[in-house]
């Protein structure tokens, strides 16, 4: 079993800056991609940014330019730096990620979320 643990969320005002953490623990093989998602209240979750095993980073167009995705391969880790935040940021955030365990095939897991509020 593989856990993702988020944080780093919390309210902030606009133009401002958050930086979000998950740590991936457990029965960890091989790590593949790793994605952040977010779900802003009665709307579906979307894909905000993702990177491969071999660190090439995809975004949403809404948060290019503004928030950067980064990967600790010794920790278990991936990052989202969020500046120039707006008000529209504000969401649950959702880290997901393939990883395979030790001598099993690869799964899809999902952390619990972390909240972003930008507000003034």
């Amino acid at each position: 079993q593989v856990q993702l643990v988020e944080s780093g969320g919390g309210l902030v005002q606009p133009g401002g800056s958050l930086r979000l953490t998950c740590t991936a623990s457990g029965n960890i093989g091989v790590i593949y991609d790793m994605n952040w998602y977010r779900q802003a209240p009665g709307k579906q979750r979307d894909l905000v940014a993702s990177i491969t095993a071999g660190g090439a980073t995809n975004y949403a167009n809404s948060v290019k330019g503004r928030f950067t995705i980064s990967r600790d391969y010794a920790k278990n880790t991936v990052n989202l730096q969020m500046n120039s935040l707006k008000p529209e940021d504000t969401a649950v955030y959702y880290c997901n990620a393939d990883v395979s365990g030790r001598g099993m095939n690869p799964y899809n897991y999902w952390g619990q979320g972390t909240q972003v509020t930008v507000s003034s």
